[in-house]
C-alpha cells in the first residue's frame, strides 16, 4: 500500500502503524532520499536545490514501487510524470490522505522536526496560504493517482491505520 498526501497529512506515521499491524516493512521515500543524497532534505533543497532533490525523488519512488512494504511518499512526490506513471502502474494500493489546509497547517506547526527538516516551498514561508496554494495544484494530482481517499481531517492515526488495515 502506497500513502500520498500533502506533508502533515500522517503518511508516517500511519503508515509506521499500519506496517506494524499488517506485519509488513515500511518505506518512507524521503528516507531514501536522504540516504541518496547523505545530507537532510533540507540540506539537499539549500545546497542542490529542488530539481535535484525531485530527481532524486523519482527514483526512490521507482525503488519504492518494487517492494512489497508500507510506503509513505514524498507529499510532491506526485508532481514528475514520470513518477505518477510508475505510481499507476504499480500493483499497489494507492490512498490518499486527504485533510483539510487548517489541520495541515496545526499539524506541522505543531512538529519541532518540520522547521528542522523541511524546506518552505514557495516564497510564502510555510503559512497557510502555502498549504492552500500548493493544495490547488497537488490535490488533482494525488486524486489522479490514487485508488482510494481517506479524510484524516478528524481522525487519530491510529484510527487511520485501523482503517487502512482492515478495508
Amino acid at each position: 500500500m502506497i500513502l500520498l498526501g500533502y506533508r502533515g497529512s500522517g503518511k508516517t506515521t500511519v503508515g509506521r502503524l499500519l506496517a506494524q499491524q499488517m506485519q509488513l516493512p515500511f518505506v518512507d521515500t524521503d528516507d531514501l532520499i536522504i540516504a541518496m543524497a547523505d545530507r537532510s532534505i533540507r540540506e539537499i533543497f539549500e545546497q542542490k536545490g529542488e530539481s535535484y532533490f525531485r530527481d532524486l525523488e523519482s527514483l526512490a519512488v521507482q525503488d519504492a514501487c518494487d517492494r512489497e512494504a508500507i510506503i509513505a511518499l514524498g507529499g510532491g512526490a506526485i508532481l514528475c510524470e514520470s513518477s505518477r506513471k510508475r505510481l499507476i502502474a504499480s500493483p499497489h494500493r494507492r490512498v490518499y490522505l486527504h485533510c483539510e489546509a487548517k489541520v495541515l497547517h496545526d499539524r506541522i506547526h505543531a512538529d519541532p522536526r518540520t522547521a528542522a527538516n523541511r524546506p518552505s516551498l514557495t516564497h510564502l514561508g510555510g503559512g497557510i496560504e502555502e498549504i492552500r496554494s500548493l493544495l490547488l495544484i497537488r490535490e488533482p494530482l494525488y486524486r489522479a493517482v490514487m485508488t482510494e481517499e481517506l479524510d484524516v481531517t478528524n481522525l487519530s492515526t491510529e484510527a487511520a491505520a485501523n482503517l487502512l488495515a482492515h478495508r
